[in-house]
């Protein structure tokens, strides 16, 4: 497994009856999660819930505030800091678990062979967790994500950690579309990171079905990487797609053509009452040293 076990702001402090229950700094979040079907370690523990994030049976769910918390806060990995927040739709605008990918990628850079800084193209980029550090360690990086709340979100973790402006690219678009004109203007990437949902919409309505869309979307961005590439990172949280999929997938497209080394497997956070969450998959390709 990957497994990330370096953060200080953030816990899982125990997982059980379809729950996991969690610290973000000193904020407490009860989350529903699909995978967890064994039982709570510890239902003391879950008292100290400052919030709760129920399902509704008609879709959707919603928050209930045990505790009055700050609308936004500050969580640290290392010298990264992000702004997290309960959302409407369960999530808090960060991933935890990615910051194994995080530390992949900058120790993937700082062995980069070309004469400028390494351009690295974040597809999906979301908040900007891989954003944050990437700048943050040297890189340019291109952020593309077809919802503009979220750009405007990773603009503003960008912004916490006083990153040069001129490191960080914007772009709100459909991935593929934006990748597809990319080639069509022969640019070239050093490292491409991919977190592709199961299912979405573009801004201008492209439809979007992983188990459709994925390889074909891989075959472009093959075509992205530049000859000095250090590295491509495919992330997936779809149910059935093992990292057996994913990590076929960039054989196909990637591996056949540059050669290199493809790693996969599960991404993981441990659970301080014991055992480890799982919480998708990634497939990591690095060329041949």
């Amino acid at each position: 497994m990957f497994l990330t076990n370096d953060w200080a702001d953030y816990e899982i402090i125990d997982a059980g009856d379809g729950f996991k229950l969690e610290r973000w700094e000193d904020v407490i979040l009860q989350r529903p999660d699909p995978q967890v079907i064994w039982t709570k370690a510890d239902k003391s523990l879950w008292q100290n819930a400052d919030a709760v994030y129920s399902r509704s049976d008609s879709g959707g769910g919603n928050w209930n505030f045990l505790k009055n918390i700050p609308e936004k806060w500050i969580v640290k990995y290392k010298n990264y800091l992000f702004y997290v927040r309960p959302t409407g739709f369960k999530h808090t605008g960060l991933f935890p678990e990615q910051a194994s990918n995080w530390d992949f990628m900058v120790d993937s850079i700082k062995n980069f062979k070309g004469e400028n800084r390494p351009k690295i193209l974040n597809l999906f980029g979301y908040t900007g967790g891989a954003t944050v550090a990437l700048t943050a360690n040297g890189a340019h990086v291109t952020h593309v994500d077809a919802a503009k709340g979220m750009v405007q979100w990773a603009k503003e973790n960008i912004e916490l950690n006083n990153i040069p402006s001129s490191n960080t690219r914007y772009i709100i678009e459909d991935a593929k579309r934006f990748v597809m004109r990319e080639i069509r203007r022969g640019s070239q990437y050093d490292g491409i990171v991919l977190d592709p949902p199961s299912y979405g919409r573009g801004p201008n309505g492209e439809l979007w079905k992983l188990e459709e869309e994925l390889q074909p979307l891989i075959a472009l961005c093959a075509q992205l990487l530049s000859t000095n590439a250090c590295f491509l990172v495919l992330n997936g949280y779809t149910t059935g797609f093992s990292q057996s999929v994913l990590g076929n997938i960039i054989l196909r497209e990637v591996q056949a053509k540059f050669g290199g080394k493809i790693v996969a497997d599960e991404l993981c956070l441990p659970i301080t009452a014991g055992g480890f969450l799982p919480c998708g998959t990634t497939a990591r390709w690095t060329p041949n040293q």
